[in-house]
């Protein structure tokens, strides 16, 4: 059975995410940083005009240049009220993507339950990277950090969030188990990962190159970006206000989603379902 929040709590939710997303959108602004929303906020954006009705997260992605400038604003202006989540801050967090957090606030996904990181409620931040322009080069670069983001994954969780169902997804289980224990009894360190993979994707960072994309995705190539096609950036309606999005974004969102105008089954909507929840410090939601 899906997970489903009290529709109370997800519009307090989103209405937080809201008030993190004007605060980071101010401050990108401030100090011309380059930023867009992508995948499922895409979509709301242009199905909605705002969330889906049932997402929990605002997903942006920023170039790799923009993100290192955006990390050291967040330590140098947001101390107290901000903070930033990922494998290096804390080892123990299992993806590349990075998390803003807000301070004294809790948000611990079900699939999280067992992991060991201060979760809060969070805007996701996915680092674009520049993409080989050879054909060759490109499917090295993309599935080696493909494979050490899977890698950094497995050697965090026993149990990730799969996609499949059913007896196949049992299979995949019971290998990810076994791929899990080796590492942990290779004493093999999720920092290991991420510095691999992190690595692959930055391979070209001082190069110039067609394409930039977030490479540590469920498919490396989900989250392809043509430099050329994807300026001037749109502002599109959001909720009560607007947000920055690729001049090309119905086309990115065919290339992840398919037909992504039309609603899909209601057991296949995608949530982050908190185990924990907490907007305010000593607040405890029951979920």
């Amino acid at each position: 059975m899906r997970e489903c929040y009290e529709p109370e709590t997800l519009k307090r939710l989103q209405q937080t995410e809201l008030s993190m997303l004007k605060d980071f959108m101010e401050l990108c602004d401030a100090h011309g940083l380059t930023y867009f929303g992508i995948g499922g906020t895409g979509i709301g954006a242009l199905r909605h005009q705002g969330f889906i009705p049932w997402d929990d997260d605002i997903d942006i992605g920023m170039p790799r240049k923009d993100f290192e400038r955006f990390l050291r604003l967040v330590k140098r202006e947001w101390k107290g009220r901000y903070y930033i989540l990922n494998n290096k801050t804390c080892e123990a967090y299992p993806m590349m993507t990075t998390r803003l957090c807000k301070c004294r606030t809790v948000f611990q996904e079900q699939v999280m339950k067992d992991v060991a990181c201060p979760f809060g409620i969070f805007l996701d931040l996915y680092v674009m990277d520049n993409l080989a322009d050879g054909v060759l080069a490109c499917q090295v670069q993309a599935w080696s950090a493909w494979f050490f983001s899977k890698l950094l994954v497995l050697s965090c969780m026993e149990k990730p969030h799969l996609a499949q169902t059913g007896a196949k997804a049992a299979v995949i289980w019971s290998a990810c188990k076994a791929v899990h224990r080796l590492l942990r009894f290779l004493k093999l360190r999720p920092a290991l990962f991420r510095a691999h993979c992190e690595a692959a994707c930055r391979k070209y960072e001082h190069k110039k190159t067609r394409r930039m994309a977030f490479l540590a995705d469920t498919n490396p190539f989900w989250n392809v970006v043509d430099k050329e096609k994807m300026f001037p950036l749109r502002r599109l309606p959001f909720e009560e206000g607007t947000m920055v999005f690729t001049n090309d974004i119905e086309r990115l969102l065919e290339q992840q989603y398919g037909d992504y105008r039309t609603l899909p089954p209601e057991d296949m909507r995608k949530t982050h379902f908190p185990y924990r929840l907490q907007f305010e410090e000593g607040e405890a939601i029951c979920m």
